[in-house]
């Protein structure tokens, strides 16, 4: 294969003669050495060198100017908005969301050479009629919004003007500068001294530089493009150069030099879908490692082209053994490492943080990350300390000094870490050069390279903002600092080394320009990606851009698609992977790029599609059983002794392995902070609530109104509750307080209810929050078993003992009702059956009573309580129910239970997971 620079250099050669006075114009810094590489392998005698420029750093001699980086030029534009709009200004803050838009439509503006003032009257015009006001006076909010628009133009200039006054300029600037500069530039040039090789879409600065050069005879220019797509009338990868052959006056008479017949040659192309991105990552590693072991020579020829450049990191983890060389001609970006995200928890921490303190879910995910964890000299004892704080004091905030007592070994760590005193910009900055000193301490140690690499990065950009704090007065706040670190992180680059012109290349699309590959990868073919879709980003209407030829989305996609066709043009082995998982952020379906080459009619080569998917195996999950070896049951007989609650039996009942974790082992659920009230803390305010409010009349027959003076005390027992059972958060506010008054609004109604009950019938409170506790004797057990629990209230109604249990959850009348009574013991649902029975059974054996009833009061559902257990001769719904509880009922319930524990205790039946 011969490639564009080859067939560039040949005719160079040929023609010319090749000195460091020959100028030669490239589209970027890796066509430039790839270019510098030919001309070694053809020179045949010791010389000089070429100048070869990239296309920005010859715009940029002519100019005379400098470029600016993109942080100086936010913070001169900002100084300049802020000396035109005084106190009116928008903060930095403020400014920084929208300056960056500005800043490229500035740049759009002055690369295509657009008459800047007609466009701004035309912009404000557009905006004062899309806002039109139907009174004669405006509105204050209406008045700013079109001053804002007259004073883009004043900005604009008086922007220009200040960084000329510097010698500095963003690109847009510098390139319409050189164009004004281009004739002087020209006529100080000798005839044939520059060649531009392999451009395509050219701004009209561009256009114009090149012209006339041209037209003077001082420049010659090479196309890197297949005559096929110049001469096809619509496709988009002819696009640009179709037009300049039409519109130069050059091309009247002369040929477009450079294209030669490629793309309908002999070409395999692969069409992969691969499902997600990191798929994608490795399916490249294992396709790399294929043909590296098929043909080792391939790797000099291969490239592999990021159209999602996201996808590096997972792609360099993904590379195999068998690939001896990589060169990446790309830069991790600085945001994606993990140390960046280090610095930006620990900005959002002083950033986000309150007059009540920290919150705690930003305290916990500052120090879980593993760069800070490193810090500590005890690390695994610091932090356990720090939890068990937050977790078991359920601090929802905390607070600086509640952290520094915690160690005295890393005192220190944490008081540079948890400091009042990060309140400026300044102090803040000056606390995060003290922490990137500290990991430098601690990486050192460690011998960790990467992330010594990362941290010198880091300290280039809190340098640069120390530079901003020093010369200018505008970053007054937190958030400021915040915004101003996140761009400097979002621009900063993480450079990779290697030997540029060795093993396979792996670069984005742009990188690719003038390159020629013999295997090419292409990934990410999806649309919204390759090509990127009709995203704006800018404040100027598209019948704008259309009126004054600035480029649209149509431009854009022609861009990419040139690019994609040119990296097919010379290639014999192509592999085109897409994700087939259509995703919002992540890209759309298949790209249009892949549809146009399967309408294609090729004479040669083949087009092969594939969807790659993994070998999937269906693993049926087996059952889980634990066996009880003598340790079990010995710890079974230790809680027997202890005492068995209903709803730990209950829980056997619904699933042995949980009730084997909890009760057996002895497994505690972990304990999450409360920032909104869980529904066990609901429930144990009410019945805490309760029990305040009825212990008085304990012994009494309730009257409506004894009653009635409960209900002013109402408030005060539920917040002397949320005090004793959930002290750390306050309940002025958001979901708590909601909660707060739904407790007291369910209390209030459970009041009425009462009330309303009294005035017909006779209720005698006999107890509240009653404990007991009976032994159960079970035939083949040489010990006996203990049920004990607690019992909500127990009363009389009428003359009937009635046994009751508060439930806050959702409760049906059919958990309360069994038709046989090995159900209470097999059946899940029976759960709050057995439950009533098991409190029944702990009364009756303690007091033996005749015909009583057990029910349970649904707190979500008041108006359809008590829901009595019963028992029903079948399953109908107007089947017979007997409520009334009596000796023969507490032995039927005493059998099932005794059968149930001898099943506990039983080694030959193992706890295994229910079948669902």
């Amino acid at each position: 294969m011969r490639t564009f620079l080859e067939e560039v250099v040949s005719d160079i050669v040929s023609e010319k003669v090749v000195s460091d006075d020959l100028v030669l114009v490239v589209p970027s810094k890796r066509a430039g050495l790839f270019l510098l590489q030919v001309f070694a392998k053809t020179s045949t005698q010791p010389g000089f060198a070429p100048t070869i420029y990239t296309i920005e750093e010859f715009v940029g001699h002519i100019s005379g100017l400098d470029y600016a980086s993109n942080t100086q030029l936010i913070f001169e534009l900002y100084q300049v908005y802020k000396s035109l709009h005084g106190d009116d200004a928008d903060s930095f803050q403020d400014f920084s969301r929208w300056g960056n838009t500005l800043l490229q439509d500035f740049n759009e503006i002055d690369r295509y050479l657009i008459p800047q003032k007609k466009l701004f009257s035309y912009l404000s015009a557009i905006q004062e009629t899309n806002h039109w006001y139907l009174k004669p006076e405006k509105t204050p909010m209406i008045e700013a919004y079109i001053k804002f628009w007259n004073s883009l133009g004043p900005l604009y200039d008086q922007f220009s003007q200040h960084l000329i006054s510097q010698k500095k300029g963003y690109q847009g600037l510098i390139y319409r500068k050189a164009s004004e500069n281009i004739h002087e530039y020209t006529s100080q040039s000798e005839k044939g001294s520059h060649v531009f090789i392999g451009f395509n879409a050219l701004n009209s600065a561009e256009s114009t530089i090149i012209q006339s050069l041209i037209d003077q005879d001082r420049a010659e220019i090479y196309w890197d493009i297949d005559p096929f797509f110049v001469e096809d009338p619509i496709h988009d990868a002819g696009y640009f150069i179709r037009s300049y052959l039409k519109n130069w006056p050059h091309f009247q008479k002369n040929p477009l030099r450079g294209p030669v017949s490629n793309y309908l040659g002999q070409k395999d192309i692969n069409i992969i879908g691969v499902p997600r991105n990191v798929s994608q990552a490795k399916y490249v590693g294992s396709l790399l490692d294929t043909l590296i072991k098929d043909d080792e020579c391939t790797q000099q020829s291969t490239a592999v082209i990021l159209g999602d450049e996201n996808l590096l990191n997972p792609l360099v983890n993904a590379i195999p053994d068998s690939v001896p060389a990589l060169n990446i001609t790309m830069g991790l970006p600085l945001s994606h490492t993990p140390a960046t995200s280090l610095f930006i928890e620990f900005i959002s921490l002083y950033v986000n943080s309150a007059g009540r303190g920290w919150y705690y879910s930003d305290v916990i995910s500052f120090v879980s990350h593993p760069y800070v964890k490193r810090l500590f000299k005890k690390p695994e004892s610091t932090l356990n300390l720090l939890y068990q704080e937050i977790r078991e004091k359920n601090r929802v905030y905390i607070q600086p000094e509640q952290i520094h007592r915690l160690s005295e070994e890393d005192s220190k760590i944490l008081e540079l870490l948890f400091s009042r005193d990060y309140t400026s910009p300044q102090k803040l900055h000056d606390a995060n050069l003290q922490l990137a000193q500290a990991l430098k301490n601690c990486f050192e140690s460690f011998g960790d390279s990467i992330a010594l690499e990362y941290l010198v990065k880091i300290k280039t950009v809190l340098n640069e903002i120390g530079l901003c704090l020093d010369k200018y007065d505008f970053i007054v706040d937190l958030k400021s600092f915040q915004s101003l670190f996140r761009e400097l992180t979002n621009v900063e680059t993480l450079d990779f080394y290697g030997k540029p012109l060795e093993g396979i290349q792996l670069m984005g699309m742009l990188e690719s320009r003038n390159l020629d590959f013999e295997t090419v990868i292409i990934t990410s073919l999806n649309e919204g990606i390759l090509p990127s879709g009709k995203t704006s980003g800018s404040f100027i209407p598209f019948d704008l851009k259309r009126e004054f030829k600035m480029p649209t989305y149509k431009e854009k996609d022609a861009v990419y698609t040139y690019h994609f066709y040119r990296l097919l043009q010379r290639a014999k082995n192509i592999y085109l992977i897409y994700n087939t998982e259509p995703d919002v952020l992540e890209g759309g379906e298949k790209s249009r790029f892949i549809s146009q080459l399967l309408t294609e009619n090729r004479a040669q080569g083949s087009i092969t599609q594939i969807i790659a998917t993994p070998p999937m195996h269906l693993v049926i999950p087996d059952n889980k059983s634990i066996s009880k070896d003598t340790s079990v049951v010995s710890a079974l007989s230790e809680r027997a002794n202890k005492g068995f609650s209903p709803s730990s039996l209950s829980s056997y009942i619904r699933d042995p392995i949980e009730f084997y974790k909890k009760y057996v082992l002895g497994i505690r659920e972990f304990e999450e902070v409360e920032e909104n009230i869980a529904a066990n803390t609901f429930g144990t305010i009410i019945h805490h609530s309760l029990e305040q409010l009825y212990l008085p009349l304990v012994g009494s027959t309730l009257s409506p109104e004894a009653l009635r003076e409960l209900k002013p005390k109402i408030p005060d027992m539920v917040n002397a509750s949320f005090k004793e059972h959930y002290p750390t958060v306050s309940l002025l506010d958001g979901k708590n307080l909601i909660a707060y008054s739904v407790i007291q609004r369910y209390l209030e109604r459970f009041l009425e209810l009462e009330i309303e009950s009294c005035k017909n019938h006779k209720i005698e409170l006999l107890a509240v929050e009653q404990k007991l506790r009976t032994s159960i004797e079970v035939q083949g057990l040489n010990f006996p078993v203990a049920l004990k629990g607690t019992i909500d209230r127990i009363d009389k109604k009428d003359g009937v003992l009635r046994i009751l249990d508060y439930k806050t959850g959702n409760t049906k009348s059919t958990e309360v009702e069994i038709t046989t009574w090995e159900s209470i013991i097999s059946d899940p649902d029976k759960g709050k059956a057995f439950q009533m029975m098991s409190y029944a059974l702990m009364y009756y054996d303690k007091y033996p009573t005749e015909n009583f009833e057990a029910a349970i009061i649904p707190f979500r559902d008041l108006d359809s309580s008590p829901l009595r257990f019963c028992t029903k001769e079948n399953g109908g719904r107007y089947a017979k129910k007997e409520f009334s509880i009596t000796a023969e009922t507490i032995s039927e319930f005493r059998t099932q239970l005794q059968q149930l524990i001898l099943t506990i205790f039983d080694q030959e039946i193992a706890f295994e997971t229910p079948l669902s």
